[in-house]
């Protein structure tokens, strides 16, 4: 168990002397500076600080010993990437750029890929946001009310498995521009999978529970927000992460009707420019943004639901 810690420091190691010894193949493009060799150090220092932190902290310790496997399969991964691109050339170089090229597209298009996740960042805020209230809001009417239940459930079922993207000809002609146009798709894209357990949270919950705030004086209003909310909550973020995925998937396709700028433009202008370095670029950000969503979305489920500890298996 001792060694398994300085695992990743050691595996950082590994690629730093392989990047040095081997010579690239040279029927692979270069980068104009070797990246993927400074990030290695940084990721070997990281993981080095990590593990002798470990040392002293004994709780970040535990975490670390937890992680360290993961982040050693990772560091291998990139390692055995580089070998098979930029050393030996295995992989076609047209599609599967090294790991410093990649690097050197985020390094050196740094600008341009700042402005298009601020403009993805609001086409994505705006419709997430929209979605997720729009959503939460239709659950709770159709868990409370079997008239809403009687009349929007058949809806949902018919409408909301048909993919957003596919009412792009329809959103086009009804919406004053591609901004708005875009914001819709992905709010709808929340809105079906935040409706649906949101609805079913409520569904779910013991009727006792109801009558025995009833008995205790409890008026209508405050059972829905006070009483059945509450106990739907954590079926209601399985929905909004639900609609985080789906958000990401829509901002793909929302982004190249019409739009200037975006993550998703970005990635679609760089395929038919052949800039694969550029793609996987843009891939990673993507990647990382989600992450960050979804993790900010953990965070905020765990202290809301703070009180459900013991209850609910996280």
């Amino acid at each position: 168990m001792g060694i398994k810690k300085w695992l990743p420091a050691l595996v950082s190691a590994a690629a730093i002397i392989l990047q040095l010894v081997i010579e690239p193949n040279g029927k692979h493009p270069l980068a104009q500076h070797d990246y993927y060799l400074y990030f290695s150090i940084i990721i070997g220092a990281v993981t080095l600080m990590c593990a002798a932190g470990g040392i002293m902290n004994k709780k970040f310790g535990e975490k670390w010993l937890f992680k360290a496997p993961f982040w050693t399969g990772v560091i291998a991964f990139f390692a055995v990437f580089d070998i098979l691109t930029e050393k030996f050339c295995i992989l076609p170089a047209i599609y599967f750029p090294s790991p410093s090229r990649i690097l050197e597209a985020i390094a050196e298009d740094h600008e341009l890929l700042i402005k298009c996740l601020m403009y993805s960042a609001r086409l994505l805020i705006t419709g997430f946001a929209g979605g997720a209230l729009a959503g939460i809001a239709t659950g709770i009417a159709i868990g409370f009310s079997k008239k809403t239940d009687y009349w929007v459930s058949p809806i949902i079922r018919i409408l909301g498995p048909i993919p957003s993207t596919a009412w792009i000809p329809l959103v086009l002609i009804s919406f004053p521009s591609a901004v708005s146009a875009s914001a819709f798709l992905i709010g709808l894209a929340v809105w079906f999978p935040t409706t649906i357990m949101t609805s079913s949270g409520i569904k779910n919950i013991n009727n006792s529970i109801f009558e025995v705030s009833s008995t205790l004086g409890a008026g209508r209003m405050y059972q829905i927000f006070k009483v059945g909310v509450p106990s739907a909550m954590p079926s209601m973020f399985i929905g909004l992460f639900n609609g985080i995925c789906s958000s990401f998937i829509t901002l793909m396709t929302a982004e190249m009707i019409g739009a200037k700028y975006g993550i998703g433009w970005y990635v679609n202008w760089q395929k038919e420019m052949m800039s694969y370095a550029n793609v996987y670029a843009g891939l990673i950000i993507i990647a990382v943004l989600c992450s960050l969503l979804i993790t900010l979305l953990f965070k905020i489920r765990d202290k809301v639901l703070v009180w459900q500890k013991g209850v609910i298996k996280w």
